[in-house]
């Protein structure tokens, strides 16, 4: 996936993530986090943003994310969401994304 443009998507609401993908000139992958649960699951929300970036071959890219509290299927979305938009793909197969092992 090629990305073209920053992007963002979700809400700084409880229990949501807002993660804001931007397409850097390097393939170096930065993740950037806030969140006040970080010390207990900023890892995984780490592992599960770089999941998705892997599952759609994405290099380049920081990703700046902050977390109200969003579940692991939440941030997943989020994240597929931002890429399609970065990318100016208007189409998603959320189908395709229940098979997914994140």
């Amino acid at each position: 996936m090629e990305l073209i443009s920053k992007a963002i998507a979700g809400t700084l609401e409880s229990s949501d993530i807002q993660i804001t993908i931007e397409p850097l000139a390097t393939k170096e992958v930065v993740v950037e986090l806030q969140s006040s649960v970080e010390k207990q699951f900023g890892r995984r929300i780490r592992e599960v943003i770089k999941a998705v970036l892997a599952h759609y071959g994405v290099e380049g890219v920081r990703v700046h994310a902050v977390d109200k509290g969003a579940l692991d299927c939440t941030i997943r979305a989020r994240m597929v969401s931002s890429l399609h938009r970065a990318a100016q793909i208007e189409k998603i197969d959320w189908k395709e994304l229940d098979s997914w092992n994140v």
